[in-house]
């Protein structure tokens, strides 16, 4: 067994620990890998050691990728999206875990309509503040989520955030429990064409957290591949 394959199991088994602690069905959770910078040989192993899904930060680096291994997984984007892009992340991407801002959301819908699509996309939230991370503010995701669902080609499904770093992830807790609240609170409103089945949430340090607190999504890169070089 190589060490990826090692690394996927221990992080499943994790997760299953983290669902029966909340009470959850550690089927109701996907584990994505992360692969910025991982060379297409070591992503073909965390694939056939049962990953199928991929989520990849830049346009440039997942196009190369997806050219090299094609769609039998399921490659989400996962970084700041550049409206400019979107034409390119419709074509290459399932899933959009980043839409922040509605410039971009216009463009992932006008393109999608081009292409006869329908986009599957998360809503980013910055619960934190930092004016380094990207999302809008909780303020205005109300507002952001009616709008969006008056878009035809675009498929809202849930939420998505990243707590601030530390190096206790029992801090990332309260911005999971938030994302968890925000995304009730909206489903309570029963939006015609808005899902909020899914929260992305949860990366290597802090995953068995948000599964406590109620992740759909966790986004494991180094727990997987190891240190990035």
């Amino acid at each position: 067994m190589s060490i990826i394959e090692k690394n996927i199991l221990h992080i499943r088994e994790r997760i299953n620990d983290a669902a029966y602690r909340s009470d959850r069905n550690p089927d109701d959770i996907k584990l994505m890998a992360v692969t910025k910078t991982v060379e297409c040989g070591r992503i073909i192993e965390a694939v056939e050691s049962g990953i199928d899904i991929i989520g990849e930060n830049y346009i440039q680096e997942a196009r190369r990728k997806i050219e090299k291994l094609g769609k039998e997984v399921k490659w989400h984007m996962i970084g700041h999206l550049q409206s400019n892009k979107a034409k390119y992340a419709v074509r290459l991407f399932d899933m959009v875990h980043s839409v922040d801002r509605i410039e971009l959301a216009q463009e992932i819908d006008r393109r999608a309509k081009s292409a006869g699509t329908v986009m599957k996309i998360l809503i980013e939230v910055n619960l934190s503040g930092e004016v380094a991370k990207s999302g809008i503010v909780k303020e205005n995701l109300f507002q952001f989520v009616q709008t969006i669902a008056s878009f035809k080609n675009l498929s809202l499904l849930g939420l998505m955030t990243m707590p601030p770093w530390s190096d206790d992830p029992e801090n990332s807790r309260p911005f999971f429990s938030e994302l968890r609240r925000l995304r009730d609170a909206v489903a309570c409103r029963c939006i015609e064409g808005v899902s909020m089945n899914e929260l992305s949430m949860g990366m290597s340090d802090d995953y068995q957290i948000a599964v406590e607190e109620g992740s759909t999504i966790v986004r494991i890169g180094r727990a997987i591949f190891g240190e990035r070089s």
